[in-house]
């Protein structure tokens, strides 16, 4: 679980639109490289019934024989063998269908005596020898005895990159296989094109395969979770993640939007919703390609959400609906106002002003409000204007008609010891299903009630909470309680321009995986390179602060131990490897089995909330 936990967040790192990639199942350590993740995304790489890769297994030739053959272009299409193709690899064989497509695509052959023994393990040299094939060279294409030409273009092709067998009759690991189709992406077939087209993908701008791409290109949906809608998945999810967090399967609500990715056996789930009267239908409702609700403007990002908001379909100027909004923050689907309707109570985290269209010709005048919700959901909603950033407030949303209302709430005034088993406040009990949302920097988290366990809040750090009719606590808002709600990562480099009062700041800086750059500001942060928290949009940071260092150590479970000293690992903790002067994202594994000098950071002390944010590897 704990390489689970980090792969969430490397990946989330690099992919936009907190898609979150994670690795298709729990293994050793590498689970975090992108080998991995490609391999996965691919569906060349699977688990076994419990889900584990066991990268260190050795690979016998059945699974290598899949491997090769879902790394090919017609790897989508296998089956079972329509016969046994060999006497020892029979038609009910797993691998019957993979066996027979790949000696009828000159990747492998029998042997000899006839047989294909798919139970063997596989030497470095054979696996050479298929990946070879895959790209367009064969036996003739090489001289010398066998397999010297084969293993010469092996490392010529760097092939080779991360592949611990080192022989040519070494047995190859599962782990040694990933790698190995992995360089292969990358690799010029014999014509000279990089692999990885062939499979209608492509490289990114370092000339390695391009994750994002991969992932998105098996993806599926969007779904509206709905009654049944499990059903729809022929996969049993081993992962589930929901508005860019960790989750499970029973925290998918209705009128989610869910995409998913079967060969990664992970579902991802959008909870942002607006609501209001539909005002314009861009450029016509014969094409609609945008849809403006409640004062904003949203693409429309799928086929069926095009219908509905047609002329062919179910909703028209001025009728009042709930757009589901997806991965890109596109209408993904539209549903009828229930799917917002009800109260909702939090901060609002940003307002708009401006003259949108009333859909008979003219403009009218509004604000449109963000609200964060203690649900841990932003819904937008238009109002008559008069709420700041920073408000706490609650919106009703009347059923019919979906006519929305906005009521300033006050501070309240609560203050007591967290339980050491997370289950009350003060006096107070926390209800089953409580939503407590602890908001810092206009962002905020969700939050389980042991994630307060022995923690002693002020009056000034909650914000409000409302008990249910049997006196428990059931909504909590906090202040900065945990520090979750920041943003975490590593500023690389700060260049310092001029001179007095004409002196600049450039600062180079990496969160959760993406770099960014914040150029030319007078802006004079007091904070080193190293790990920091920022505050703000991280493209256009209003802080950066540097984190506390709990020196040298080791990962231990879901602690980090130096000397006689232990902190707690954020659930989302990042991993980076300092290598040549830079910081690559890398993975709890890494951390975790790495013989290298392993550093944490962390954000406050562990009484007031504060895990440790950022590891470094070096």
């Amino acid at each position: 679980m704990r390489t689970k936990r980090l792969f969430a967040a490397l990946l989330a790192a690099c992919l936009s639109l907190a898609l979150a990639l994670p690795c298709a199942a729990a293994g050793t350590a590498g689970d975090g490289d992108a080998a991995v993740q490609a391999m996965t995304a691919l569906g060349i790489l699977t688990g076994d019934s419990n889900g584990n890769l066991n990268l260190s297994r050795r690979v016998t030739r059945a699974e290598l024989t899949a491997m090769a053959v879902k790394a090919s272009p017609a790897g989508d299409a296998i089956g079972q063998a329509a016969t046994s193709p060999y006497p020892d690899v029979p038609r009910s064989h797993w691998a019957s269908g993979y066996v027979e497509a790949a000696v009828g695509l000159g990747i492998v052959t029998a042997f000899s005596d006839g047989t294909f023994r798919p139970n063997e393990e596989v030497k470095l040299a054979e696996g050479v020898s298929m990946a070879l094939a895959l790209i367009g060279y064969h036996s003739g294409d090489f001289s010398g005895a066998y397999p010297s030409g084969q293993m010469a273009m092996y490392r010529n092709l760097k092939l080779n990159t991360g592949v611990t067998a080192a022989s040519p009759t070494a047995p190859l690991t599962r782990q040694d296989a990933v790698y190995l189709f992995y360089n292969l992406l990358s690799a010029r077939t014999k014509e000279g094109t990089p692999y990885i087209q062939s499979l209608g993908h492509s490289l990114d701008a370092s000339g390695k395969p391009d994750i994002v791409s991969l992932v998105n290109g098996r993806m599926d949906g969007p779904l509206v979770a709905q009654s049944g809608w499990r059903s729809a998945l022929s996969f049993t999810p081993a992962t589930v993640y929901r508005n860019g967090g960790k989750a499970a399967l029973k925290d998918i609500q209705n009128y989610d939007v869910l995409y998913w990715n079967e060969a990664m056996e992970t579902v991802w789930a959008y909870a942002k919703k607006a609501t209001g009267p539909i005002q314009a239908i861009e450029p016509s409702s014969a094409a609609p390609a945008s849809v403006t609700v409640a004062g904003r403007t949203y693409a429309i990002e799928s086929s069926a959400a095009a219908y509905d908001l047609s002329d062919l379909g179910s909703y028209h100027l001025g009728d009042s609906v709930t757009l589901l909004l997806g991965r890109s923050g596109g209408v993904a689907a539209v549903a009828d106002v229930t799917a917002s309707a009800g109260e909702k109570v939090g901060i609002i985290t940003g307002t708009a002003n401006a003259s949108y269209p009333d859909g008979s010709g003219g403009t009218y005048t509004a604000q449109t409000v963000t609200l964060l919700a203690s649900d841990g959901q932003t819904y937008q909603y238009q109002t008559r204007g008069g709420y700041k950033t920073g408000a706490l407030v609650r919106a009703t949303v009347a059923p019919n008609g979906g006519e929305v209302t906005l009521r300033g709430l006050s501070s309240a005034s609560l203050s007591g010891k967290v339980d050491r088993e997370g289950t009350r406040l003060d006096k107070y009990a926390f209800a089953q299903g409580v939503e407590i949302l602890d908001v810092g920097d206009g962002r905020g988290a969700v939050l389980s009630p042991d994630r307060l366990a022995g923690m002693t809040l002020s009056s000034g750090k909650v914000r409000y909470y409302a008990l249910n009719p049997q006196g428990e606590i059931e909504t909590l808002i906090l202040n900065d309680v945990t520090g979750d709600a920041y943003q975490y990562g590593i500023l690389s480099r700060i260049d310092e321009a001029g001179e007095g009062m004409s002196r600049y700041y450039t600062y180079s800086y990496d969160i959760a995986g993406t770099p960014y750059t914040l150029p030319n500001t007078t802006a004079r942060f007091h904070v080193t390179a190293g790990p920091i928290r920022l505050s703000g949009e991280a493209s256009d940071p209003k802080g950066m602060t540097s984190l506390l260092s709990a020196k040298t150590g080791r990962i231990v479970g879901n602690q980090f131990v130096a000397g006689n000293q232990k902190y707690t690992l954020s659930d989302s903790v990042l991993v980076y490897e300092l290598r040549d002067g830079r910081y690559y994202l890398s993975s709890l594994a890494r951390a975790e089995d790495s013989t290298a000098t392993v550093t944490a950071y962390y954000d406050r002390a562990e009484s007031s909330g504060g895990r440790v944010r950022v590891i470094v590897v070096k």
